[in-house]
């Protein structure tokens, strides 16, 4: 079994083909046993007639007259000689012994009779014939079938080929759903706020299969959506019961306590602006694409940090790249990117690199203490924060990333964290170049 392929493809190919090639096979093999069968019968009974007919010619032929017949009763693979012919022992092949037979049935009743093999490869005997008059006749007979048609091995190559096709075809027809169907569902990413949508064509299997694949689609950016629409409505209304904590705890007169307040409350303002911020990005961007020299764009968003003394520094590998895409998004991914990179490293450094002609790579690296290998998917998640990053001061809402996670793929693109083996964390964003 380790030889049996993986592939569906391959799996369906090789029974369908193997059934086709078998079922191809009995067929011929019936026609052709019943072919020969046949021919061997025709062939047995012309023998008959053709031989009882020209014996019984040069029998009533006189005898100096018979020598001139000899050629125009001989066939292709039997000739008359006028003589007792070669001696030797009876012959003992299967292909002799129809023969033999045949002629037995049909001179020994009328002519003495008997057979002797000649030594040699292939079949060959004699039939030794008297005559009335005493004379002797030899028929030296090669029993062979009748020779193949030169068409039938051609007929038989061109079916051949006809069952590949038609065994490709009928599984390529099987297949081609279930390969667009796989296709929908790794492309398929709720946060991207874009839904693939399946044709909802072909059998009827097929379309019942596409049709609850775009119905389960529907659910879940249905789910999602009122996800965003709740947590926005939460952040929303807790703003203006903060705004007065705030107002009293400015009024209090404890000093002390009024300070540790109003840290509190900070921390509670900017929790409520990311999830209202997250639940924006939930939402498909309105923002039209517009076309951009990206490395100009980059070298700009590094100057702007650079201007307020933030140690951000810019590569480009690519010195000239436009692409298409939503400028505002991309500037608050990058911005959110290089914030975090500058809390938790101090540094940033920016890089734009083209991995292949249709996508482009931004790559952003720290030297921070990066992040653990088992938690490098986790902080994509919205609301959740690294064991060392709890407290207040530096762990966050855990609301960055994901954000920048969910705009990267409303732009087509992709985010992968990956720690530095030097040191600190690499953030790469995959953009398609259109």
């Amino acid at each position: 079994m380790r030889l049996w392929p993986r592939s569906l493809l391959a799996r369906l190919s090789i029974v369908v083909l193997a059934g086709l090639l078998l079922a191809n096979s009995l067929s011929l093999s019936l026609v052709m046993l019943e072919r020969t069968n046949s021919v061997r019968n025709v062939m047995l009974g012309n023998l008959e007639y053709d031989v009882a007919t020209s014996v019984a010619i040069l029998n009533r032929l006189p005898a100096e007259e018979r020598a001139a017949w000899l050629p125009k009763l001989a066939r292709g693979n039997y000739r008359y000689e006028l003589g007792t012919g070669e001696a030797g022992v009876p012959p003992t092949d299967k292909r002799s012994r129809d023969a033999i037979r045949s002629l037995t049935d049909t001179l020994a009743n009328q002519y003495p009779l008997h057979f002797t093999a000649v030594p040699g490869p292939i079949s060959h005997i004699q039939a030794h014939i008297t005559l009335h008059d005493g004379a002797p006749l030899t028929l030296d007979l090669i029993p062979h079938m009748p020779p193949v048609a030169r068409w039938l091995p051609v007929v038989l190559i061109i079916q051949l080929f006809l069952v590949l096709l038609c065994a490709w075809l009928a599984v390529r027809m099987v297949i081609r759903p279930f390969t667009r169907f796989t296709r929908a569902v790794e492309e398929l990413q709720p946060a991207a706020g874009e839904a693939h949508i399946l044709p909802e064509q072909g059998p009827h299997e097929v379309r019942q299969a596409a049709r609850a694949f775009n119905a389960m689609q529907d659910r879940i950016q249905g789910h999602l959506k009122e996800r965003a629409q709740i947590l926005a409505a939460i952040s929303h209304d807790l703003q203006t019961p903060i705004t007065r904590m705030k107002l009293r705890v400015e009024m209090a007169d404890d000093a002390v306590m009024g300070e540790k307040l109003m840290q509190d409350l900070d921390t509670m303002t900017q929790l409520v602006r990311e999830g209202i911020a997250y639940a924006r990005s939930s939402d498909r961007l309105e923002e039209p694409r517009q076309r951009i020299a990206l490395p100009a764009f980059l070298d700009s968003l590094a100057c702007d940090y650079l201007d307020v003394g933030h140690a951000v520094t810019f590569h480009n590998d690519v010195p000239s790249l436009a692409v298409s895409t939503r400028p505002h998004a991309l500037r608050r991914v990058l911005s959110n990117l290089l914030d975090n990179a500058l809390k938790y490293g101090g540094n940033a450094d920016l890089s734009l690199t083209q991995p292949s002609p249709d996508a482009v790579q931004i790559t952003l690296c720290d030297n921070g203490q990066g992040i653990p290998e088992a938690e490098l998917e986790a902080v994509l998640q919205p609301f959740y924060r690294i064991e060392n990053s709890r407290n207040r001061t530096t762990g966050g809402t855990g609301l960055g990333l994901a954000i920048a996670a969910q705009l990267v793929a409303q732009l087509g693109g992709r985010l992968v964290l990956a720690n530095r083996p030097e040191g600190g964390l690499s953030v790469s964003v995959t953009l398609p170049i259109t």
